[in-house]
């Protein structure tokens, strides 16, 4: 019989104290043994700002208005100072919540009562040509002067006139148009904070607004057979109007240039076919 002790097998699991000598330790830092009960608020405040965060892609980046800009500039519409006006102004504040996804496209919307917010390339193409009226000082930084437009609708037209004038006094027959401008370009000084002067009227755009008269431009969103008088007589020597109008033979509205010369002499001109809502006098 042998006087040997039978050998134990080395026990795996649980490990000794003395077994556990020289095996590597996790390294552990001060900082993660500290209880840190604001950890998951302050995770979670992160994430909100990342999500708040303006990204530059929403219907309220420059970028979106660019584009329009770029489509309006491939299109014909070369005056600097227009484009950086539609650049400038956001035409989704002025845009019907349902149609917002449509605001930077160059179509007309309506905006209720049976109006509508024109094309962008129609309204560009009709501020250009006050722009270039024969009275305008070469250096002219605010180059549509004192500004009449007839029929506010709501409001968009307005601001970007704004941008080009020294004051715009802007007439609306509807009464709840003319609150949804107000509405709207309140908004808009809001967001721009300098934005030029806006005066908006309630009242018959076909009789102008002689107490502020005579205007240096006169822009009108609505058309008839013939120009109102009192349009004429309101607008200031070296002076240029811009409306549609019928072209006299039944087959629509032809876009109606008239300049008043230095000398009071008026002179009449048309640039292309348009369709705009009918004009119409009173108020409602």
């Amino acid at each position: 019989m042998s006087d040997k002790a039978p050998e134990r097998k080395a026990s795996r699991f649980p490990l000794r104290l003395d077994q556990m000598v020289g095996a590597a330790r996790p390294v552990v830092s001060r900082d993660s043994l500290l209880l840190r009960p604001q950890a998951p608020l302050q995770a979670a405040e992160r994430d909100r700002k990342a999500v708040m965060a303006p990204q530059g892609l929403g219907l309220d980046s420059v970028h979106v208005r660019m584009r329009m800009v770029e489509r309006l500039k491939a299109d014909g519409l070369q005056n600097p100072r227009v484009l950086a006006a539609f650049a400038r102004v956001p035409r989704h504040l002025f845009v019907d919540t349902a149609l917002v996804n449509q605001s930077y496209e160059d179509t007309s919307l309506p905006i209720g009562l049976g109006q509508t917010i024109s094309k962008p390339s129609v309204v560009g193409a009709m501020i250009a040509l006050l722009c270039t009226r024969p009275g305008l000082a070469a250096d002219a930084t605010r180059p549509l002067g004192m500004c009449l437009e007839i029929g506010t609708g709501c409001g968009y037209q307005a601001a970007l006139l704004a941008d080009l004038s020294r004051q715009v006094i802007s007439i609306e027959r509807l009464r709840d148009l003319h609150l949804k401008a107000r509405h709207n370009l309140d908004s808009v000084r809001r967001q721009l904070p300098g934005s030029p002067d806006v005066r908006l009227v309630y009242g018959d755009g076909m009789l102008g607004h002689a107490p502020s008269a005579p205007y240096d431009t006169i822009i009108a969103a609505a058309g008839g057979r013939s120009l109102p008088q009192a349009w004429l007589d309101q607008l200031a020597p070296g002076g240029r109007l811009v409306a549609p109008m019928d072209d006299g033979r039944g087959q629509g509205q032809v876009l109606t240039v008239v300049d008043r010369h230095l000398d009071g002499r008026l002179q009449q001109t048309s640039s292309g076919a348009v369709l705009f809502v009918p004009l119409k006098s009173g108020i409602t």
